[in-house]
């Protein structure tokens, strides 16, 4: 089943290389205040759904663009699929974007593949069958210290977003940590967690699409994923922690108190700080 997202997501990123030596002729819309989509979201989105059907006609499709109106609707075998994870970037010419393409079977994430059109970059992942770059097997970091820690995030960046919620947050982490970076895609965020190249991941108000794939990545790298309070059942709860064991367990008591999730004790110790 990876070969087939394998070759989806290959797919996609062919589509969004050819745009990407012509971004100023892209056509951009918006979906609410600051959150684009392209024409070429929707065709790489299409060429995903195309290749996995053909392969796989009785399973479901969960898509960022097109949501649940592809596939069986009552399938146990769910894609979810984000064809363009930083659509924000790519329409700036910034590369740092991403394919994601995830299978969940009754609910959980079995297979996973995140591609960087730009850099040709492939990590894959099977339940059970570890995760890996370009045939290299990963593995997260191994550094203990929350303060040798190098983090990513993403910012707010809607309206509706609550900005000093998440400064409380990013106060939390940058003063304990060797430096937070924000490339502005998630899927590649986990990703480079997965690959050691950082040691955790936060973020809030992300969707399924944005970490399905990514979160498997990760756990099977030996890494850790959840919400902030640790619980594992965060695929749409809208929260999301992952690292390596050491770092993870820190995030956790770090940022916990800050989950809407937090028990009435986390949450007492944040209002005495």
């Amino acid at each position: 089943m990876v070969n087939v997202a394998v070759k989806a997501a290959r797919a996609a990123g062919s589509i969004i290389n050819r745009a990407a030596l012509d971004i100023e002729s892209v056509r951009v819309s918006q979906k609410k205040a600051n959150d684009f989509v392209t024409e070429v979201d929707h065709a790489a989105e299409q060429a995903i759904i195309e290749t996995l059907l053909a392969a796989y006609p009785g399973h479901g499709i969960w898509a960022e663009e097109t949501g649940r109106e592809h596939g069986a609707k009552d399938s146990e075998f769910v894609w979810i699929i984000d064809p363009l994870d930083g659509t924000t970037n790519f329409i700036h010419g910034l590369p740092v974007y991403c394919v994601s393409v995830a299978l969940a079977v009754r609910g959980k994430v079995e297979q996973a593949v995140v591609y960087d059109p730009t850099r040709n970059d492939l990590f894959t992942a099977t339940k059970g069958r570890g995760a890996y770059l370009n045939d290299r097997r990963l593995r997260v970091s191994k550094r203990i210290e929350l303060r040798q820690a190098l983090i990513s995030t993403g910012f707010p960046y809607r309206q509706d977003d609550d900005f000093s919620h998440y400064l409380h947050l990013m106060g939390e982490v940058m003063q304990r940590t060797a430096g937070l970076r924000r490339p502005g895609a998630a899927a590649l965020d986990l990703a480079y967690v997965a690959a050691g190249y950082t040691d955790g991941f936060f973020e809030l108000g992300l969707q399924p699409w944005d970490v399905a794939a990514g979160s498997l990545l990760v756990t099977e790298a030996g890494g850790l994923v959840g919400n902030f309070t640790g619980e594992a059942d965060f695929l749409e709860q809208g929260e999301c922690l992952a690292g390596n064991p050491k770092i993870y367990g820190q995030m956790v008591g770090l940022l916990g108190k800050h989950s809407k999730f937090a028990t009435a004790e986390q949450k007492a110790s944040r209002k005495s700080l």
